[in-house]
């Protein structure tokens, strides 16, 4: 529209010399009659202050009129994809970070079995773990006997405790029945039943039920199962 007003009024203007300088010629050949006397004294002053500013004049301005922002300016519905493929974007990068974070964590689990099934290998230890499931726990069910064995396990992997199931197991204040002789009593003779045996072997496997628990009593807080509180 504007290139179409410009050139309409330029037209018009350069219309309008052409006329006067007719106007003017004819007059001058006709002896300024006193009809193209008339014309010429209404149209010729206009040709005569009409220059090439005054013809693009207004096209001039009206082109001035229009800002660059606004040339430029993106629809809105272009900006509201550009943000929803930041946002899509946003939410990739903290999948990708959650995923890794797991892998980690993943990987520092398989560290710690690692280093846990190293340290209960030795000799005897599956035996040793019967002894003290049977001794704190041989009146629960199976599921509770299994809790004690990871538990003792948990604080093998644990650096707040030794490093060895007979390190944990015998660690002073620690189990009861280590400290009073009847673990050893037990240990010695075999005593522990076969389902403390398999318990034992269960938790050896990986088999926990009760988390990072470190802890277990009677009549305390926590996890509970059967008669032993885990914490």
């Amino acid at each position: 529209m504007l290139k179409y007003n410009f050139h309409l009024k330029s037209g018009a203007a350069k219309a309008r010399m052409r006329m006067a300088a007719s106007v003017a010629v004819s007059t001058m050949t006709l002896g300024f009659t006193s009809h193209a006397a008339d014309i010429q004294d209404s149209i010729i002053p206009a040709a005569a202050i009409l220059s090439v500013e005054q013809i693009l004049g207004d096209g001039l301005e009206e082109a001035a009129d229009i800002k660059p922002a606004e040339v430029n300016e993106k629809p809105a519905e272009t900006v509201e994809a550009t943000l929803e493929k930041a946002e899509e974007r946003a939410e990739e990068l903290r999948a990708q970070k959650e995923a890794e974070e797991k892998r980690r964590a993943e990987e520092a689990a398989q560290q710690a079995q690692a280093a846990r099934a190293v340290s209960v290998s030795g000799s005897g230890s599956k035996e040793l773990l019967a002894s003290i499931i049977f001794c704190e726990a041989g009146n629960q069910s199976f599921e509770g006997q299994v809790a004690v064995g990871a538990v003792v396990l948990n604080r093998i992997a644990s650096s707040a405790y030794p490093n060895t199931m007979e390190a944990v197991i015998y660690q002073p204040g620690q189990f009861g029945p280590a400290g009073s002789g009847w673990l050893d009593q037990v240990r010695s003779t075999g005593g522990y039943t076969a389902t403390s045996m398999q318990a034992a072997e269960a938790a050896l496997a990986g088999q926990n039920p009760v988390g990072g628990c470190l802890y277990f009593d009677q009549g305390g807080y926590g996890m509970q199962i059967g008669a032993h509180f885990f914490h």
